[in-house]
């Protein structure tokens, strides 16, 4: 791409990045790495904090840049209410739409619009927070994580013996839902969609525990394998999933789904689709610009593409 001028002529991008959620510092990661490279690649970029106040937001968007690159994560800037605001103002922006980021945020609703197109996830519940705090609400081994958050934000692991409550009263503050899910014992897989086009399969492998928060973010508690050494069936059959779930959703632009692999199980019959996460993380340590540079797309060249092909979708 010519330094300065974009396929369809676009110089300047209003990159948004911080925001409220628990994902702030992830968020504002990920937008000081994206502002990086698009100047890289030859765009005007314009900075902003996004905070509460949406007449400041209004003034920062003034004059309407020519596209909005959303570096959000989490409730505020991934569920649809950034791109509500986007859709009023008309200003092309980057990533999914209001539905599509709305259906995939909320797991509950997601995990059944999924299994119309029989997208497998494991067997889960919505309980109330005090249902969870009362006793197990299934059987152990099983996941407690919030409906609405991202990055394994909140999320508990309840093995057998585990006498404590899968979450902790006074740490708990993602509201009086729950989703409950059967643990999928085996191994972490992951494939971003570009557009229509699955990129690889990495196989993430915590040092120890599983890929939290901590994991996902801190360099040296998990090493990423890409290609991921599966079955070749199991490895076509997760990126068939992948860009499944992100046509089903109304994804566009760049999402990523995690997967579960049993790998004790025959066949196909230990994959489970975990979520599809429509913001996904582009920090250094990031799944999307691995499995990009895989295929030999550049970082810069991966963040132009997505400004290229930004969209209103109402």
């Amino acid at each position: 791409m010519a330094k300065g001028n974009g396929v369809k002529g676009i110089k300047r991008v209003a990159l948004l990045m911080g925001g409220w959620s628990a994902e702030r510092e992830v968020s504002l990661v990920s937008g000081r790495d994206c502002a990086t490279a698009l100047e890289q690649a030859g765009y005007a970029v314009d900075r902003i904090d996004v905070g509460r106040d949406l007449s400041a937001l209004l003034d920062a968007l003034t004059p309407p840049p020519d596209v909005v690159f959303n570096a959000l994560h989490g409730k505020g800037g991934e569920d649809g209410v950034i791109q509500g605001i986007l859709e009023v103002l008309q200003i092309p922006y980057t990533h999914s739409g209001v539905k599509a980021s709305a259906l995939a945020m909320d797991k509950e609703i997601a995990k059944r619009v999924l299994a119309t197109v029989g997208v497998p996830t494991p067997h889960g519940i919505v309980v109330d927070r005090d249902d969870v705090l009362a006793g197990h609400p299934i059987d152990p081994p099983y996941v407690v994580k919030p409906v609405d958050e991202g990055s394994s934000v909140g999320i508990r692991i309840v093995m057998p013996g585990d006498n404590a409550p899968g979450i902790d009263k006074d740490s708990w503050v993602f509201g009086d839902r729950a989703l409950v899910e059967s643990y999928v014992a085996g191994r972490e897989l992951t494939v971003a969609v570009m557009g229509d086009r699955p990129l690889a399969v990495t196989e993430i492998m915590p040092n120890e525990g599983f890929y939290d928060y901590t994991a996902k973010y801190t360099d040296g508690k998990a090493v990423h394998q890409v290609p991921a050494d599966v079955p070749p069936a199991v490895y076509d059959e997760c990126l068939r999933l992948a860009v499944l779930a992100h046509e089903t959703l109304g994804c566009a632009g760049v999402s990523r789904a995690d997967f579960r692999y049993d790998d004790s199980r025959p066949g196909l019959d230990g994959l489970y689709m975990l979520e599809v996460n429509t913001q996904p993380g582009m920090t250094p340590l990031s799944l999307v610009p691995e499995q990009a540079a895989h295929l030999g797309i550049s970082f810069p060249d991966l963040c132009a593409w997505m400004v290229e092909n930004a969209a209103c979708h109402a």
